[in-house]
């Protein structure tokens, strides 16, 4: 979006044209009347002239003074009036006619507008031309050097001007602030073509011009000292500073003055970071914080843990004699754990009230007596659970008859209540909608070896854009039948021509003009002087400043651009609505058709690269997202599918595998999460709920790799019953075991999921209302449906049914023995588990360092998660193959300068009561604290403001414009309707080369006096009368501050007669802004700097720009993250304590949890993955998923007798087996396939973060809370365990 603040440029520009006019002829009129006065020879004396009359007129129409001298001549009253009123410096005798006068008075009045806003400033420079003109010792300082001979008449050629350093200083330190707020530029780019000092801006002002060029009719040489010998001395009048309280300048024109450095500056400061030195190291207080932390925790740990093993020593030492006991109780645990169902048993049969066994929970004892009948009921009646549950899934899939995708980017991105939003459509509704930007950036190939790029300003390129040119300008779009061209929907300041950014412009965008110019020297010229030099006017009357249609340079130096940014702003609609709009969007589509097909290949075969966009590419790309991933979510699906078929089943046999597969139960159980989608799908359809493309994709792949994790739960619980009981005896028992931890990790998951319902941004909120739902009903089929599928599948192995093909009856005399034989021996994985992985985590050395690496990683974590940046990089929402990548890579590449930033003033009073005028401008007699002048100062600190210009002002033009002092500006005719500048019609007629006056306007008088104004203000009713004037005034040479175009949609004149008006903008630009943190940093300074200036000023202030609503949720995202994250996290702990009623397994469970969300985080800053509400909305269902490897393992643990080392042992074996097969490894096989997606967003905020999940999560959950537990774990809840044991054991 850098390239949006062209437009503001464009519009601007006019003014700036009229201004250089306005300069350079003020030159001439002073130059032809100092000629005069040197008329009268060689002799150099007080009260002699120099030149004196006029002898001659050009034949572009300007006068030449007489290169003879005479003494000076006392004027008439009248005329000494009419002199002291523009030049108080001379008095008495003079050097200049009446006919010079005018011609001095005519030309300056074109220099008025540059300079009123800082009176002291217009007093020097006038008395530079006053001294020059009509001085009466003009002969001490002037010398002419050269005749030149007009119409038969000598008439000067050149003269030597002699004022000295202190004068030439003084006049440009008063002057070389001054702004020209209608360009958002200083008065010096225009007056001195960007003079850095005196001596520049003099030999801008003294060049001859050639015929019809602007410029002095003759050459000026400023010289600081004369000859001694010639009898002259400088010229030396005093010179006002800008910061003189009796001249008043504003202090945006004036920063250096003491009224503006005294006061208080609201600009804003970087915070520096607090950091830390250690030695040599420097170190963010954070992480030194953190390291200390983490040592104390580390040494306290250790002396505990060394504590505690020299006490089991001394209580072994003691109980020696104990240790055959000892020995025989280790005997009757190791002949309890080769039963691995006795735990789960023990809680099966042994019922709270029964006081033996293990001791429940009020919740859990309910829990476990529904699910034993509820299993018993589906075993006998699996036909009428499966079809009802379906049933009511599928009537909610009815919904999808409504279904709609939601593709436009401001409703998926931005919330209904986003402050951001409301000033948006603020701002469309009273001024105008931002433009519409269509694009193109050619540049030259990279060198390979040198790694520059070659300079793109050739003869050979710029004839190739006019072709590119000449296409753009064919297109023809078909819209219901009429044919569309850029002509009908571009942007026209002026209302006659396109305000189209492109170097073509310095050609007035016509090729015969390539060659007549002078072709590339033009260019070069034209970067150089674009705001001062008439052939380097855009075809829309504007000057267009090099940096916005050029890239690839450094500093200054245009001529080494690589490329060409051409821009085409097109005229948008409130809320991109109408036919407008809709005209629009059909010209972008053919225009994107056109560079595709055409311009590429031309554009190749030179060896050029093409960047393109418009303002409907990022829709149009979304749109075709939604096919770019479907093989990869296929691909996804059937990968899962085939492990989950594999894993479901019992270990193969050749003899069997047909009939111990579980391929139609797995193939089921994924049909049954895709209808749990279609169903939460249909149900938000229902309500009118819009689907995104993230839903369509991301969600089917999560429900499925949360619910394959309690399909493989539910069909091993039910593989580890034994064979002899009946059936519905194993599924009562079998759901008994699992289901509570099941039922327990679900309900976490949908909070979790429920949680970022309350995030703001559409796209994420619907997305974790949608999958909250989904996931709901996805458990509620699992613990229906699946489990009357596992039914259906147990019934057809036993009767020995081929599984896919049930009809299908195999007879096979070992099947039986080997199925029972499969059913009770342990897995490879489980035997693992208890067998080899619980031992080593048994080790006290071992679990020393688990613990301190996690912990390590954690307090890491923590401090690397401050790196972490927020932001969304448009390309990753992209396909990895559209066009919009190596755009918006060549955006932040070559353009330098940032988006246009407007500060919108509400309610403005401009009532002579009020003193919000004065509170608003910047130029004489405004106050010092200003928000113009607040602007300003913050301009001149863009590293920490991100302001890059003054901004442009229609409120200071409009009180130039109405000032007498503009004489040429607000003029009415003898009835009081308005009355033009002299070079506009009516008062002047087309010419040949310039409008010729004709007199219908020689009665027009200035529409007010300094009498009729109250302290140079207008009152409430002329305010209010002349401001329509203003808007609708043309600029042009002799008044340069007209409106029209510049201003048109900055002021809303609806109710605006009450001395109200309800919204105005004042425009400036950020600076280049490259980094998504350099957007969200750019709104959060214009947000503080515009609340603090409203506050001091108490007017209703907001900085606007285009990009602002999309960036608005990231000024927040940390306070959104972690409050979310802290409800999600919340919301789990009061699920695991309602349900274990057990405040130390929820408190473990919630702190491996918060361990690893903080690990995410940290892998995140390490990944450079960024902060927005995707990777927020994963952080909180992290939550949920992450539970699944917690609750299971905990839950197994509590309920498992012995001492901690052996209940992690056995609960390792029963449960740590189910965790890796059924939860990590699901998980692993679906995240892994999305690395293939052709969508960064998939790749970065998907695989990457889910990847990282699933591995945090296996580490965490059978590693590290395995160790947790053998330490710090909660009591058994067995009971009795000790007679349990000796009866278990006989």
């Amino acid at each position: 979006m850098d390239h949006h603040h062209r437009l503001g440029f464009l519009t601007s520009s006019i003014l700036s044209l009229l201004q250089v006019y306005v300069i350079l002829f003020l030159v001439a009129a002073h130059n032809f009347s100092a000629s005069d006065a040197a008329a009268t020879g060689e002799k150099h004396a007080e009260n002699h002239c120099a030149m004196y009359d006029i002898c001659g007129k050009r034949i572009d129409g300007k006068v030449v003074n007489c290169p003879y001298g005479s003494q000076a001549v006392k004027p008439d009253d009248l005329l000494s009036s009419k002199i002291q009123s523009l030049c108080p410096t001379i008095t008495g005798n003079v050097c200049c006619t009446e006919a010079q006068f005018d011609t001095l008075k005519t030309q300056v009045q074109q220099a008025i507008p540059f300079l009123v806003g800082c009176p002291a400033c217009l007093r020097n420079f006038l008395n530079l031309f006053c001294e020059l003109t009509c001085s009466p010792n003009q002969s001490l300082f002037i010398n002419v050097t050269s005749i030149d001979k007009v119409g038969g008449n000598f008439t000067v050629g050149g003269i030597d001007y002699y004022i000295t350093d202190a004068f030439g200083e003084g006049l440009y330190d008063s002057c070389k602030d001054v702004k020209f707020g209608t360009t958002n530029s200083r008065a010096m780019q225009f007056i001195g073509a960007g003079a850095q000092n005196f001596k520049e801006w003099f030999s801008f002002l003294g060049r001859k011009a050639a015929p019809y060029s602007l410029g002095s009719p003759y050459a000026i040489t400023f010289q600081p000292n004369p000859i001694k010998s010639s009898g002259m001395k400088p010229m030396n009048v005093s010179t006002y500073s800008c910061g003189d309280i009796s001249l008043g300048c504003s202090c945006g024109d004036c920063p250096s003055s003491s009224v503006c450095s005294d006061s208080v500056s609201t600009t804003t400061h970087k915070r520096d970071s607090c950091t830390v030195k250690v030695g040599s190291l420097v170190v963010k207080c954070v992480d030194f914080i953190l390291a200390v932390l983490y040592i104390i925790l580390m040494a306290v740990f250790l002396g505990w843990g060394f504590y505690h093993r020299i006490r089991e020593r001394k209580l072994s030492y003691r109980t020696k004699p104990e240790s055959n006991v000892i020995s025989g109780s280790v005997v009757h645990s190791h002949n309890r754990e080769k039963d691995e169902n006795l735990p789960m048993r023990q809680m099966i049969e042994g019922a709270p009230e029964n006081g033996s066994g293990v001791q429940l929970s009020t919740v859990q004892g309910y829990m476990s007596k529904f699910y034993r009948k509820y299993g018993l009921y589906v075993a006998r009646n699996p036909i009428t659970v499966l079809l009802s549950s379906l049933a009511i899934v599928l009537l909610l899939c009815l919904g999808l008859i409504r279904f709609r995708v939601e593709t436009r980017p401001q409703k998926l991105w931005v919330g209904p209540g986003s402050k951001a939003a409301q000033e948006k459509q603020f701002f469309d509704s009273h001024l105008a909608p931002f433009y519409r930007i269509e694009q193109l950036i050619l540049a030259t190939v990279p060198d390979k070896v040198n790694t520059t790029s070659p300079r793109i300003v050739s003869e050979e390129n710029i004839k190739f854009l006019f072709e590119i040119q000449k296409k753009v300008d064919a297109i023809r779009a078909n819209y219901s039948g009429l044919m569309v061209s850029l002509q009908d929907i571009c942007m026209k300041p002026l209302d006659k021509d396109c305000a189209t950014q492109s170097v073509l412009q310095y050609f007035k965008m016509d090729q015969k003009n390539f060659d007549d110019y002078g072709g590339v020297d033009h260019l070069n010229y034209c970067f150089e002087h674009y705001s001062s030099a008439d052939k380097c006017m855009s075809a829309f009357k504007g000057p267009l400043d090099p940096s916005t249609v050029l890239g690839g340079y450094s500093g200054n130096d245009y001529s080494e651009a690589s490329a060409f940014i051409i821009t085409y702003p097109v005229n948008n609609a409130v809320d991109g609505e109408g036919n407008q709009t809709a005209k629009a969007i059909a010209w972008e589509k053919t225009f994107i058709q056109l560079v595709k097909d055409e311009l590429l290949p031309m554009v190749q075969s030179r060896n050029l690269t093409l960047a393109f966009s418009s303002e409907s590419s990022i829709e149009e790309e979304l749109k075709r997202e939604s096919t770019a991933d479907a093989i990869t979510i296929v691909v996804s699906y059937l990968v899962m599918f085939a492990y989950i078929s594999l894993t479901l089943g019992d270990t193969p046999h050749p003899s069997s595998f047909y009939i111990s597969s579980k391929v139609l139960l797995g193939l089921s159980g994924v049909l049954l999460v895709m209808l749990s989608v279609l169903g939460s799908v249909g149900f938000f359809s229902a309500l009118g709920v819009k689907s995104t493309l993230i839903i369509m994709e991301v969600i089917p792949f999560l429900v499925l790799a949360v619910g394959v994790d309690n399909m493989c739960i539910l069909v091993h619980s039910v593989k580890r019953q034994k064979l002899e009981l009946p059936l519905e005896e194993r599924m009562s028992k079998a759901l008994v075991e699992v289901g509570p931890s099941i039922t327990l990790a679900s309900l976490s998951e949908v909070l979790a999921f429920a949680v970022g319902c309350i995030i703001s941004m559409p796209a994420c909120r619907v997305f974790s209302m949608f999958a909250a739902l989904a996931v709901l009903l996805d458990f509620l089929l699992q613990v229906t449906a699946f489990v009357a599928l596992i039914v259906l599948d147990s019934l057809r192995t036993e009767d020995m049914r081929v599984d896919c093909f049930p009809c299908m009856k195999v007879h096979s005399s070992h099947a039986d023995p080997d199925k029972r034989i499969g059913r009770r021996k342990r897995g490879l994985l489980a035997r693992y588990m208890k067998e080899v992985h619980a031992p080593i985590l048994s080790i006290w050395g071992v679990k020393i360092v688990i613990i301190a690496i996690f912990v390590a990683f954690a307090f890491a974590s923590i401090a690397l998660s401050t790196r972490i940046e927020p932001g969304l990089e448009q390309q990753i929402v992209l396909p990895r193959d559209s066009y919009l990548q190596g755009y918006f890579t060549n955006v932040s590449e070559y353009l330098r300068i940032g988006p246009p930033l407007y500060f919108v003033v509400k309610n403005y009073n401009y009532s002579s009561e009020s003193t919000q005028t004065n509170q608003l401008c910047s130029i004489s007699q405004c106050n010092s604290d200003s928000l113009l002048n607040e602007i300003s100062r913050a301009a001149l600190v863009p590293e920490t403001s991100y302001i890059a210009k003054p901004a442009a002002s229609w409120l200071d033009d409009y009180l130039v414009w109405v000032s007498p002092e503009a004489f040429g500006c607000c003029r009415k005719f003898t009835n009081g309707s308005y009355c033009p500048p002299d070079d506009q019609p009516p008062c002047c007629s087309a010419g040949e080369g310039s409008c010729v006056s004709n007199g219908a306007c020689k009665d027009c008088t200035t529409c007010f006096r300094h009498a009729d104004l109250w302290n140079d203000r207008p009152s409430t009713t002329q305010f209010k009368d002349k401001l329509p004037w203003f808007l609708s005034s043309l600029p042009s040479a002799d008044c340069a501050k007209g409106g029209h175009g510049a201003y048109t949609s900055s002021v809303d004149l609806k109710g605006y007669d009450s001395g109200i008006i309800q919204a105005s903008s004042f425009r400036t630009y950020h600076t280049p802004l490259n980094k998504q943190i350099d957007y969200v940093n750019s709104m959060r300074a214009a947000r503080e700097f515009a609340s603090r200036v409203s506050d001091s000023l108490k007017i209703e202030i907001f900085p606007y720009s285009v990009f602002y609503m999309f960036f608005e949720q990231y000024l927040n995202i940390w306070r959104t993250a972690l409050v979310n994250l802290a409800i999600a996290i919340g919301a789990v702990f009061i699920v695991c304590l309602v349900i274990t009623c057990s405040l130390w397994s929820s408190a473990i469970i919630l702190l491996v949890l918060v361990m690893i969300v903080v690990d995410l985080m940290g892998v995140m800053a390490i990944l450079n993955i960024q902060l927005n509400a995707v990777s927020v909305v994963n952080l909180v269902m992290s939550v949920g998923i992450a539970v699944e490897f917690c609750v299971h393992m905990t839950h197994s643990f509590a309920v498992t007798s012995g001492d901690k080392d052996q209940r992690v042992k056995e609960a390792l074996g029963t449960m740590g087996a189910s965790v890796f097969s059924g939860i990590t490894l699901t998980k692993l096989v679906g995240v892994i396939v999305l690395c293939f997606s052709r969508t960064e967003v998939f790749v970065v905020y998907y695989f990457q973060m889910y990847l990282s999940l699933v591995l945090l999560g296996f580490l965490h959950g059978l590693v590290f809370l395995p160790v947790v537990l053998s330490i710090f774990g909660p009591p058994s809840r067995c009971i009795d365990q000790g007679e349990d044991h000796s009866s278990t054991t006989s």
